[in-house]
């Protein structure tokens, strides 16, 4: 028993690290080289089996916004000697072609719009705001977080390598619910309210960077929280719930993310 409190400490140790803009110590055991390989792959497969949106206007403007917040982020980061947080990042931002109010990012840089969402973000600052939370998600590591803390909740510290390389099934049902694209698989992910609070706050700051309106933010979540009144959510309000002590912390978070207004 004691050896393995020790171990656990040990790796606990080992795997600490820091979240850039917002200070939170996190953990995880998962290396990014391998998360980002298992994003690569799954982002694939997605494609082959979504068509991607013929719309070339919207497709631009996604790719836009998606483009100039990723300029912003390795900027900064490599301001503050983080530059390593992207390494081995392949980034790209598709938008195909569905009616479902939705998007989702993979680590690694891979970010999905669907065609969708468009109408509720309105317009570019819209789109900003909604590319800024997911893209949030990816530089904060919160999938390696998730992913690891359901992988210790599973199998365990000691089975940990075994599961990620002989149980390719599992490992891969739980990356997909950890990064938000797949099916809940019977347990509560820790930390999502306080993911989704770290999101929000990142987001608002590289958007920001990006030259974009922050201000957009809490309209675009007021816009949301209406369209689920009296009706099913959207099922990207039901990944990233909104509330209205949400948009009032965004509206609260505003004059910090001016601060990095260029």
């Amino acid at each position: 028993m004691k050896k393995a409190a020790y171990l656990f400490s040990i790796l606990l140790l080992a795997a600490c690290s820091t979240v850039p803009l917002t200070g939170r110590k996190q953990v995880k055991f998962i290396s990014d080289s391998e998360l980002n390989a298992m994003a690569f792959q799954q982002y694939g497969e997605f494609l082959k089996t979504n068509p991607l949106s013929k719309n070339k206007r919207d497709t631009e403007l996604v790719k836009k916004v998606g483009n100039k917040i990723q300029i912003a982020v390795d900027e900064y980061l490599a301001s503050i000697g983080r530059s390593e947080l992207t390494k081995g990042f392949e980034w790209e931002f598709n938008l195909v072609e569905d009616k479902s109010v939705n998007a989702w990012a993979m680590p690694g840089g891979k970010v999905v719009f669907y065609s969708g969402i468009l109408p509720v973000c309105k317009n570019e600052d819209g789109i900003a705001v909604v590319m800024g939370h997911e893209i949030a998600h990816i530089i904060a590591g919160h999938g390696n977080e998730r992913m690891s803390q359901g992988l210790i909740t599973n199998v365990g510290i000691a089975a940990l390598g075994e599961a990620l390389k002989e149980k390719p099934e599992d490992t891969r049902n739980l990356f997909l619910a950890a990064v938000g694209t797949g099916a809940n698989l019977g347990f509560l992910l820790p930390y999502s309210r306080t993911h989704e609070r770290e999101a929000d706050r990142i987001g608002l700051i590289i958007m920001t960077m990006a030259g974009y309106d922050p201000h957009e933010a809490p309209v675009f979540w007021e816009r949301m929280t209406k369209m689920s009144k009296g009706k099913e959510p959207p099922e990207f309000l039901s990944t990233h719930p909104s509330s209205s002590s949400r948009i009032a912390d965004l509206k609260l978070a505003i004059p910090e993310a001016l601060k990095y207004k260029k």
